[in-house]
């Protein structure tokens, strides 16, 4: 009932927020007198304001069409190469060019969507052939698809990298950190011949007993039955996946904001200044963040409250308590997949070591094959986004990755 009440305020303030957008066309436009006042730009700034915190924010698209090689222009096409009933696999194929080195990018599934890693993608193209996980929303799933569990997640990473064949590298970023190390001690004991050329895990709980925290804390403080109780519900009328059970997107959004209430905030105050000045180019960094950050997707239940058990409250990886289809994993396994763990001094959702402890768990990797870097100043986004990754981060990845080639 509270998902079906969420729907029909969300589409309630759909039309209010494009009703603030129309108006706001009217007051701003540069043939409108009133529009070059002082009052006719706080009238508009207003409406903006409101429009956004009113609109419902849809998925966006990678919308990389082209990426600089070399000083030369190459374009991209994004295109789906291996489909499931919860994710679909998408390669970013550029014109003309094969690289030798693939690299299956694992994206979270914990809210936001895929495209939250453009930034990511886009600096990992020019050196390499890029493919990327891009998980769907639960609630546009039909019922008669099943169940997706926490097994499921690395069942699907298997068959991705059967599909992909030998040579290719793996890249998981936060969440899905811990199902990539499953998935490649589960083909090492297998002795599948497609199991990760390298593995690169960024910014994951692999151990939550390292540093823990705010997200570790949240998990600890609540029992299982608050989780079942209180975060999970069913898709309302309207939708494909009507009667799934789900962790909604909005409360995972809430959870998310709610971690940095004061920077939002001050976020937003700015963006209102920036319209009122005419600040253009920071008004449209601003949009384009929120624009992806406030769209978001349902999780499947039981994925969602599996990976609360299994992971942030039992820390089975840690314990060596983890199972794959009801069979123990052994880490020990992994004797020839070279690794690199890479986590922010500042990240405030993954503690420093939490990563790092794939080390210790991978024993038998041989130690001049493994390596970790622990990057100064970076939060937990700018592990995997922003200037820092791209001038620290994505040039150690590539250096790694071309070693082991």
């Amino acid at each position: 009932m509270n998902y079906q009440a969420y729907d029909y305020f969300a589409k309630s303030g759909q039309l209010m927020s494009e009703g603030f957008r129309l108006v706001n066309e009217l007051i701003s436009h540069p043939s409108n007198p009133y529009s070059h006042t002082w009052s006719g730009r706080i009238a508009s700034a207003t409406l903006e304001s409101a429009m956004r915190v009113t609109q419902r924010y849809d998925k966006l698209g990678f919308n990389i069409t082209t990426i600089d090689i070399k000083g030369k222009a190459v374009k991209v096409q994004d295109e789906i190469v291996f489909a499931k009933p919860f994710c679909n696999l998408i390669h970013f194929n550029k014109a003309g060019q094969t690289d030798k080195d693939k690299v299956l990018l694992v994206a979270p599934l914990s809210g936001h969507h895929s495209t939250l890693l453009k930034g990511t993608v886009e600096a990992l193209l020019p050196s390499h052939e890029v493919y990327i996980t891009d998980w769907l929303d639960a609630r546009e799933v039909p019922l008669e698809e099943g169940p997706f569990s926490f097994d499921c997640y690395v069942s699907y990473l298997i068959e991705m990298m059967n599909h992909l064949g030998p040579e290719t590298h793996l890249i998981a970023i936060c969440q899905p950190t811990v199902q990539a190390l499953i998935a490649t001690a589960v083909m090492a004991q297998d002795k599948n011949p497609n199991i990760p050329k390298s593995l690169t895990l960024m910014a994951g709980p692999i151990d939550i007993s390292k540093n823990p925290t705010r997200v570790n804390d949240f998990s600890n403080e609540h029992p299982m039955s608050w989780f079942e109780n209180v975060a999970i519900m069913k898709v309302p009328v309207g939708y494909p996946g009507e009667g799934r059970e789900v962790y909604p997107g909005f409360m995972q959004l809430g959870g998310f904001i709610s971690m940095n209430k004061e920077a939002h905030m001050k976020k937003h105050q700015k963006y209102f200044q920036n319209l009122l000045f005419g600040e253009h180019e920071d008004s449209e960094r601003f949009r384009a963040f929120y624009d992806e950050y406030m769209a978001v997707l349902d999780m499947p239940a039981e994925f969602y409250l599996e990976t609360i058990e299994r992971v942030f409250k039992n820390n089975e990886l840690a314990n060596k308590t983890i199972t794959y289809n009801g069979k123990p994993v052994d880490f020990n396994a992994i004797t020839n997949t070279p690794l690199l763990t890479v986590e922010g001094a500042e990240d405030d959702i993954c503690g420093i070591g939490q990563t790092e402890a794939a080390q210790d768990l991978c024993q038998n990797i041989p130690k001049n094959m493994r390596k970790h870097h622990l990057q100064p100043g970076a939060g937990h986004y700018g592990i995997f986004s922003g200037s820092m990754y791209r001038k620290n981060i994505r040039p150690l990845i590539t250096e790694f990755i071309d070693k082991y080639s």
